[in-house]
């Protein structure tokens, strides 16, 4: 009766994995779908759209960018995290999945449970820019004088939530300063008024700043990541300026429904890691202050652990939440 048990659960299962190795064999027979949880021309989709020209190439079929905007990224990703699970539909996945886990009181899908990841993209480091005229060009100059006038200097963000909001109140925190937080309905409207001079001070990553950083029309105060920026050579990190720990950066990552066959993602995982190689790409993200990772779906799933820990204090020191 046990092997007539055993039998009957073996069975069923045997006979899936040589489904699943099967389907795995002629993958990828027909178009792919590359789901961007943001509108058109944001960064996410622009990096989305390079990957995927390459990707297409390598794989001998279309990647096509599909954007399915709303509730920060949540409505796209979801769509994604139940997705039939035969690596034809992935995510271009970014901060906002190990966000929301802790910012949204009730989420539609578990980033860990729901995605499986595929291979981390790159990242860009985060920037604090400021308007020319503040008179603060340094880390310690700013504090000093966010210290010397408590609750005068604002700073904005595209939302409560967003990584820009958080980045900041990490900052405040660990350097005991008040700042005044004011969002935005999106990154691009507050640098607009950092810009003018409406806001003092900004967050934000170095893809969306550097044009204006160039132009001389915002200030760079300090980069927030390991290294200096070889885009921005003359920028001090905040590890320079006596906080070693603060490391902000937007990233970007492929992933796909959970419970996609292993051997689809080691396929995709390969020719995505081939992709980030290819010259024309690699300038691509060069020219946007990029840094390439690659790495296996392994090390990509540990680097999402480890942000969504990391987020999940920010967002409880910021005190912020979303229904």
């Amino acid at each position: 009766m046990r092997c007539l048990a055993l039998r009957r659960w073996l069975v069923p299962l045997l006979l899936s994995c040589v489904w699943a190795s099967a389907g795995a064999q002629d993958y990828p027979n027909r178009p792919l779908r590359m789901v961007v949880p943001y509108a058109a021309g944001g960064g996410v989709d622009i990096v989305a759209r390079a990957v995927s020209q390459e990707l297409s190439k390598r794989i001998g079929q279309p990647v096509v960018v599909e954007n399915r905007t709303g509730a920060g990224s949540n409505i796209g990703s979801d769509f994604v995290a139940k997705a039939a699970p035969d690596g034809y539909t992935l995510l271009m996945a970014s901060p906002a999945n190990a966000i929301n886990m802790s910012l949204y009181r009730k989420m539609p899908y578990d980033t860990q449970r729901d995605l499986a990841p595929v291979a981390l993209v790159g990242a860009v480091p985060s920037v604090l820019v400021a308007n020319p005229a503040l008179p603060a060009a340094t880390v310690a100059e700013l504090i000093a004088l966010a210290k010397a006038k408590p609750g005068s200097l604002n700073y904005g963000s595209g939302g409560s939530g967003t990584s820009e909001h958080l980045s900041a109140e990490m900052f405040k925190s660990q350097a005991g300063i008040d700042l005044v937080h004011v969002p935005y309905k999106g990154g691009a409207n507050a640098m607009t008024d950092v810009i003018s001079g409406q806001l003092s001070l900004m967050f934000t990553n170095m893809l969306g700043a550097m044009p204006y950083i160039r132009s001389g029309k915002l200030k760079a105060i300090a980069i927030a990541d390991a290294r200096r920026s070889p885009s921005l050579p003359d920028v001090p990190t905040f590890a320079e300026s006596g906080f070693k720990d603060y490391e902000v950066s937007v990233w970007w990552g492929v992933m796909a429904p959970a419970k996609t066959p292993p051997p689809i993602i080691a396929y995709l995982n390969r020719q995505i890691v081939a992709s980030l190689g290819a010259p024309e790409l690699k300038e691509r993200l060069d020219s946007m202050g990029a840094r390439i990772i690659g790495g296996t779906p392994e090390q990509f799933g540990a680097f999402i652990t480890a942000e969504i820990g990391r987020w999940s204090k920010a967002v409880q020191v910021s005190g912020a939440t979303q229904d």
